[in-house]
């Protein structure tokens, strides 16, 4: 079965990060990323690195309109 796909330029659906501690003084490590299925019911994620502890977040990537407004 073949349901994974990667859209047509190849970009991830999310970032996967491991985060560890909460709110402002969370650290966060970029540790792959996730794609979405062609039929939109599950992803597949490739990891680079595997975390011993906290917690792994996917979220989307952000518009390079957001990343230079910082």
């Amino acid at each position: 079965m073949t349901t994974t796909t990667k859209n047509s330029s190849n970009a991830p659906a999310y970032g996967a990060y491991v985060v560890r501690g909460d709110g402002e003084s969370a650290f966060w490590h970029r540790v792959g990323s996730a794609w979405q299925h062609r039929d939109g019911n599950g992803l597949s994620i490739n990891l680079a690195a595997m975390p011993v502890g906290g917690r792994i977040v996917l979220r989307a990537p952000r518009e390079a309109s957001d990343r230079d407004a910082r």
